[in-house]
Parts: structure tokens; C-alpha cells; sequence
């Protein structure tokens, strides 16, 4: 005669396993997603200090006869689009804060032989001498460098699906044009660049 067994509880066990399992589970994905959010706070962070670095730039002053003074270290000058507005004319907004372009022989100083600097329009920052200039048929003032390499940053630009360098003022990253690499010696580039966004001083 079998006796019968006690019977054996199947429901403790495999709840006590289900319990350790979401248990391991849930500290799994905390510890991930702490991870995460860890790499973003140092992400963030490392952004904004990277940010506060670059918000001051070196540039090199020229003075009225175009000498050059010496290098500085300053704060980029930046404004709201409402400020620039008020500054500039429509058509130099257009062109040197909306990175527009224009018309080929239209600028003022596509045909300009005098004597003199090229500085900004939105922050007088020194970009060119008038001894680098020349005429490049193009109906933009061309130059064959800048006055300071400094003083004008360069940057990639794929707009209108060309691959071209876009050139900027380092100090307030006004959008001056392009450059080419079929400019005449010693450099062999062009700086293709727009009136709108220069002007003209000159010589002291």
C-alpha cells in the first residue's frame, strides 16, 4: 500500500526566483539608465565648458595705416538678431548674419582699387588689405589672403550641394564668402568675398 505523500508546494520556489530575477533585473536597468544619464551630465557639461572656452577668441589689431599692434585676447562680440537688424542695412543682415550671397557685380567694391582695410561690417574686425586684392572677373572683391589668418575662420559648407570653405569673421562670425584654391601667387587662393559684408577704410 503506497502511503500518500506530503504534498510539495511548487509555487514558493519558482516565486521566490521570479522575485530575485525582477529584482536583478530592475537594478540592471537603474544601473544602466544611471550610466546614461551620468554620460549625458558629463556630455553636457563638458558642452558647456567647451562653449565658455570658446566664447573668447584672439585676433590681431591693425592699426589705421595697416600695421599690425598686436594679438588679443577678447570676447566674441555677439548679438541678437534683433540688434544686428537695427545695425546693418537689410541687405548686409541678409548676407553677413543669414549667410546670403550677392548679386555678381553688384557689391560696391567688386571694381575698388583704393587704398586701404577691408574691415567688417558688423564689428570693424581688420580682414584684408587693398595690396591683396585683385581682379579676379568674377564680380566679387577677390583677395588672394586675409590680414590676419586670425582673424577669419574657415569652415565647411555644403549648401546647394557644392562642397566649398566658408569664410568667416572670427570675432562675430559674420559670413564673408568663400575661398578657392584658383587664386593667383604667392598664395593661389581666392577669397571670394561679399561687399555687403566689408567695409572699406582708408589708409591712415
Amino acid at each position: 500500500m503506497i502511503k500518500d505523500r506530503p504534498s510539495i508546494s511548487t509555487t514558493d520556489k519558482p516565486n521566490d526566483e521570479s522575485s530575485s530575477r525582477r529584482t536583478l533585473l530592475k537594478g540592471g536597468i537603474a544601473a544602466l539608465f544611471s550610466g546614461i544619464f551620468s554620460r549625458e551630465v558629463v556630455a553636457a557639461n563638458a558642452t558647456k565648458e567647451s562653449a565658455t572656452k570658446t566664447s573668447d577668441v584672439s585676433i590681431e589689431i591693425f592699426s589705421a595705416a595697416g600695421k599690425s599692434e598686436k594679438v588679443v585676447t577678447i570676447p566674441k562680440v555677439i548679438k541678437t538678431d534683433e540688434q544686428w537688424s537695427k545695425q546693418l542695412s537689410v541687405q548686409a543682415f541678409k548676407v553677413a548674419r543669414r549667410d546670403g550671397t550677392e548679386r555678381a557685380f553688384s557689391g560696391e567694391y567688386a571694381k575698388s582699387h583704393g587704398d586701404g582695410l577691408y574691415r567688417c561690417i558688423c564689428c570693424a574686425n581688420a580682414l584684408f588689405d587693398s595690396k591683396t586684392k585683385f581682379e579676379s572677373g568674377t564680380g566679387w572683391p577677390s583677395f588672394w589672403q586675409p590680414i590676419s589668418a586670425l582673424n577669419v575662420s574657415k569652415s565647411s559648407d555644403r549648401s546647394f550641394g557644392m562642397q566649398r570653405d566658408e569664410i568667416s569673421c572670427a570675432l562675430c562670425d559674420a559670413h564673408l564668402g568663400h575661398v578657392f584654391n584658383d587664386g593667383p601667387k604667392p598664395t593661389g587662393l581666392r577669397y571670394c568675398m561679399n561687399s555687403v559684408s566689408l567695409n572699406f577704410v582708408p589708409r591712415g
